[in-house]
């Protein structure tokens, strides 16, 4: 819209027009994740979503991680305060091995989980540059792992962002919560970052988040129709009661018994989960990056994470996550034709055990199932031989008197044989989650159409990038999650994993307002041996 308007001070004019003109501001963001080289949003090949820190403090999340739930596009799952999962399309669970997630172009993934634990290894408020997700799949480009999306977060310079700066989060939750009383939520963040000469920078960050996690007790019947057919109704009164959060009354701690003539179903009485783990969270983490300049477009990195989490995890099963440590070790060489990287990631799952495995094993270490059955049959008999005794009472009474003597929360004796079922590594017998693995990645690209000269996109107007990886699991089977299928050694150490590259192509049509670009990717996977 043009306009004029004329300007008088003390009735003389100022000047004899003023005249407003149009102008235009494009944005000038820049993202490196849709095409893997760095490029403006706006000739992004892929809708891409890019939040800045801007973003971030403007939010009423607890923290940068929290945020992206709000961010278009984009679904948190939330198993756990201290545990949650990002999912852009397609379906997902709790684990979500199809979405990957970056930090600075590298996977954060724990190897035998095959997806990040949310951000416990990831980056603090303090240290995060930018996030960008892709929501919808970059196979293509990132392989088999990225079929859902991918989000990649980036992390402050140290040589551009130095300094030493200091937060505290506190805050209170379970207010009002009537299965425990009001807890204390804290999360400490440090960083320091020193530019040393104009070659060389450092960056130290280090995390402490100590909760307590939310209180899972749905005591809804999972199996309440059990037995209809004699006409007992779902609930606590069903002899076959399955609770959502109670474990050891499944359907393999079930067995279909016959007492007066009639078939019942009948489970193992179980635990609640509240019994059998701690809802106390922690996580310790804390990332060291050295960054060299060979020149002014050539830096060499290493970046040392690592990470110690107390947390409640949740696959097909529920496990307590005790002293479970990840730590990570990253080399990078990049500029703006080529980069090369390769880390490798160690897990080692420390004293986690199986939610499930430890509340059947408790009731077996009680009294083994043969036994415990024989004991409810007869103490079934005998209440119904009492004169007025309803077939529900009966079978009350049964269970009182074949859970005599039953471990019970809360007790010395309770606690010892928790301690020393998750620390027994056969889930037939114990609880114990004892692996350690090993995730080993290379992986380099690079810009084609640079390497060969400023001429050779001048000439064919194509740009063109390469690139290619390899990716190996390095487990020493725990026996429970991992055997090795090979040879008569079930313990001996195996991997699998893949290789594979890509190629992409882009032009600019008409007049530059049109840009194609196409990706070629193949992978083969290298399977056990």
């Amino acid at each position: 819209m043009l306009c004029a308007v004329k300007v008088t001070a003390q009735n003389r004019p100022v000047k004899d027009s003023v005249k407003l003109r149009d102008s235009s501001l494009a944005l000038q963001e820049v993202v490196v994740s849709a095409s893997r080289t760095a490029e403006s949003i706006l000739k992004s090949p892929v809708s891409i979503e890019h939040v800045t820190t801007k973003y971030f403090k403007a939010s009423a999340a607890p923290s940068f991680f929290d945020a992206l739930e709000n961010v278009k596009g984009v679904q948190m799952l939330t198993p756990s305060l201290g545990f949650k999962i990002i999912n852009t399309r397609g379906f997902a669970n709790t684990t979500n091995v199809r979405f990957t997630q970056l930090v600075d172009g590298i996977d954060n993934q724990a190897p035998h989980i095959g997806s990040p634990i949310g951000n416990a290894m990831g980056p603090s408020d303090l240290d995060i540059e930018s996030v960008e997700i892709i929501p919808g799949t970059t196979s293509a480009l990132y392989g088999l792992n990225a079929v859902n999306g991918l989000a990649n977060f980036i992390t402050r310079n140290p040589f551009t962002s130095t300094g030493i700066t200091l937060q505290q989060k506190t805050g209170v939750n379970h207010v009002g919560d009537s299965n425990v009383s009001a807890k204390l939520f804290s999360e400490t963040n440090f960083r320091i970052a020193q530019k040393l000469s104009e070659r060389f920078a450092f960056k130290i960050n280090a995390t402490y988040t100590k909760g307590y996690d939310w209180v899972a007790n749905n005591l809804t019947d999972l199996n309440p129709n059990a037995n209809a057919g004699v006409g007992l109704p779902g609930g606590t009164t069903n002899p076959a009661y399955d609770p959502v959060n109670g474990y050891g009354n499944e359907s393999s701690n079930r067995r279909t018994i016959t007492l007066q003539g009639r078939r019942y179903v009948v489970a193992r009485t179980g635990y609640d989960e509240k019994d059998v783990t701690d809802y106390n969270i922690q996580n310790i983490k804390a990332d060291v990056g050295l960054y060299y300049k060979l020149d002014n477009k050539t830096t060499v990195s290493y970046t040392y994470r690592f990470a110690d989490l107390d947390n409640v995890y949740q696959r097909a099963n529920r496990f307590a996550l005790k002293d479970y440590v990840l730590q990570q070790h990253a080399l990078e060489v990049k500029n703006d034709i080529f980069q090369a990287r390769a880390f490798v990631t160690s897990e080692n799952t420390g004293k986690s055990y199986n939610l499930r495995s430890a509340a059947e094993n408790m009731d077996r270490r009680f009294k083994p199932d043969d036994v415990w059955y024989a004991d409810y049959t007869s103490a079934f008999n005998t209440a119904l031989g009492v004169a007025g005794t309803t077939t529900p009472q009966a079978l009350g009474l049964a269970r009182l008197a074949a859970d005599r003597g039953r471990f019970q929360p809360g007790t010395t004796a309770f606690s010892n044989a928790l301690n020393q079922l998750a620390d027994i590594n056969n889930w037939d017998q114990g609880a114990a989650l004892r692996v350690k693995d090993d995730l080993v990645h290379a992986e380099a690209q690079v810009d084609v159409s640079k390497a060969i000269g400023a001429g050779f996109t001048g000439r064919t107007g194509l740009e063109v990038l390469a690139g290619a990886d390899y990716q190996a699991y390095i487990i020493q089977p725990d026996g429970n999650y991992f055997v090795n299928p090979e040879g008569n050694d079930p313990g001996k150490t195996f991997a699998y994993g893949k290789t594979g590259g890509f190629v992409q192509a882009g032009k600019y049509l008409l007049n530059n307002r049109l840009k194609l670009t196409a990706t070629l990717r193949a992978d083969k996977t290298i399977t056990f041996g």
